[in-house]
């Protein structure tokens, strides 16, 4: 039977490994995953989305696991084809890039996007079918922003929530795109809008009153009516997401993910200081202006080549899509010219890993490193900064965190730097290396009880109160006692 707490994302939270004679269902890597399966791990709930296999792909049929943890999974067939044009195209061609300031072109194409139509309308029908008479609806990202518009037109009992895991960009790129009001109306579907930052949420607001007929005022849009909706109201606010710190902060107390912290090190021959990054193999990361800087520290004598290391750790990310095929190939240069322009220094103090990383084996690289560099050009929240921070079980090691990522909202402690000023980044990369016990610990002190004030639980507990809350002045009294930002 279908829960009454319907999750619908892109993704299933589980993914196939092949292997020789078949393979096994994993749980799928990511933020978003990872953030939800420990949200609701705890709770009955069903969770709607596609395998990550085109429906129409050779081979044997794959059979979905039933649940995972309390969760029932459900999944939305896709035909190669759709994948192609919904997520390799509209999704990662168009909005992702806009979304993210337009740091890599924008590709505008009606074909993708009347795909992209297509695919919500099939999220929809199913979660339509699904979902049970007053049931919670919690829509996820940036691929079915129109979903919440279409299911309040086939089910008008349910409680719709959305949530925006990336940027929402400023007005005046947001404006650029042709389907602008199609997204926008889309959105005003749900009950309630939920995004990683107060800027994000900003510029959301400053676009709906710029091109829509509604109207946004303390925390609230009102949304006129037509000759075929009634008007009504819609919640808006900043809900940053979180981790999982106590699990987190229980593997790092383990002799297994100590003992394999220390091997880290070990295997890359006991530096005196250990420098990481551990990022989505995405042009939004940052990772080759952070290499400059840390290739121009080594040659400029700052960072001593034979005592510090630098490891990228790079998963990969979107394979079959051809802009993140150049990504890798031009990481993987960037990587290769530095280690062979140090190279005369008779040492490789950088080191490259190109795999996905088991989380919890993350937590001992994090508890290896000195100095965790998450420097992207722009982020929406940036859950690796957190799990860093969680793994300091002794408030020890150093954050060099970007401004523009959202946990730079939160993490006011860390070293912060705009990832686009190379000689400020070497500045922020040497005083966090060369900062005493006493200040690395007073700061890391100070991001602790910043993540630990709120977790992911409290993150998903509070957005689903609020969504499911009787009348606006309970949903300010919610916003009030979470302090979370209108």
């Amino acid at each position: 039977m279908t829960s009454k707490v319907l999750v619908v994302a892109n993704r299933l939270p589980v993914e196939f490994q092949e292997s020789d004679g078949g393979g096994t269902w994993t749980r799928s890597p990511g933020g978003l995953v990872t953030a939800l399966d420990s949200a609701l791990s705890r709770h009955a709930c069903t969770w709607i989305g596609w395998s990550g296999r085109a429906c129409d792909e050779e081979g044997p049929a794959l059979e979905i696991p039933q649940r995972l943890h309390e969760c029932e999974l459900l999944e939305v067939p896709l035909t190669a084809e759709e994948v192609s044009s919904h997520y390799e195209g509209f999704c990662n061609a168009t909005l992702w890039p806009l979304y993210h300031d337009a740091v890599a072109p924008v590709v505008y194409s009606r074909s993708t996007f009347h795909t992209y139509e297509a695919v919500n309308r099939r999220f929809c029908d199913i979660v339509a079918s699904e979902a049970p008479r007053d049931a919670t609806v919690w829509v996820h990202d940036y691929q079915l922003q129109l979903l919440p518009q279409m299911l309040r037109r086939l089910r008008p009992d349910v409680r719709i929530g959305f949530f925006l895991h990336i940027p929402f960009p400023p007005p005046e790129l947001f404006g650029r795109l042709p389907w602008r009001t199609q997204i926008l109306n889309g959105l005003l579907g749900a009950d309630l809008i939920g995004f990683q930052t107060a800027d994000a949420l900003e510029n959301f607001l400053a676009s709906v009153n710029a091109l829509t007929p509604a109207t946004a005022a303390d925390g609230f849009i009102s949304v006129p009516g037509n000759g075929n909706e009634n008007p009504r109201t819609v919640t808006v606010g900043a809900f940053p997401i979180s981790i999982d710190i106590d699990h987190i902060g229980a593997l790092a107390t383990t002799d297994e993910i100590r003992n394999l912290a220390g091997q880290v090190r070990s295997d890359l021959g006991d530096p005196r200081t250990l420098l990481l990054g551990v990022d989505r193999l995405d042009y939004t990361k940052g990772i080759e202006l952070r290499l400059k800087a840390i290739v121009e520290l080594f040659e400029e004598g700052a960072l001593n080549p034979y005592e510090t290391v630098f490891l990228q750790i790079a998963s990969p990310s979107r394979q079959n899509v051809e802009q993140y095929q150049r990504i890798r190939e031009q990481v993987e240069g960037a990587i290769g010219r530095a280690v062979g322009d140090l190279s005369r220094l008779g040492t490789s103090p950088i080191q490259y890993m190109y795999q996905t990383m088991p989380s919890d084996d993350l937590v001992a690289f994090y508890m290896a490193a000195d100095v965790m560099l998450v420097t992207p050009l722009r982020d929406g929240m940036n859950l690796v900064a957190k799990e860093y921070v969680a793994s300091r079980i002794g408030d020890d090691g150093a954050l060099v965190l970007s401004e523009f990522a959202g946990a730079g909202r939160e993490l006011r402690d860390a070293w912060l730097i705009n990832p686009y000023d190379t000689d400020g980044l070497k500045r922020a990369i040497l005083r966090a290396v060369r900062a005493s016990k006493t200040e690395k610990a007073r700061r890391m002190s100070s991001l602790r009880q910043a993540v630990v004030r709120h977790d992911v639980q409290r993150w998903s507990e509070e957005f689903l109160s609020i969504l499911n809350a009787a009348d606006q002045q309970e949903i300010i009294d919610l916003r009030e006692r979470a302090g979370l930002p209108l």
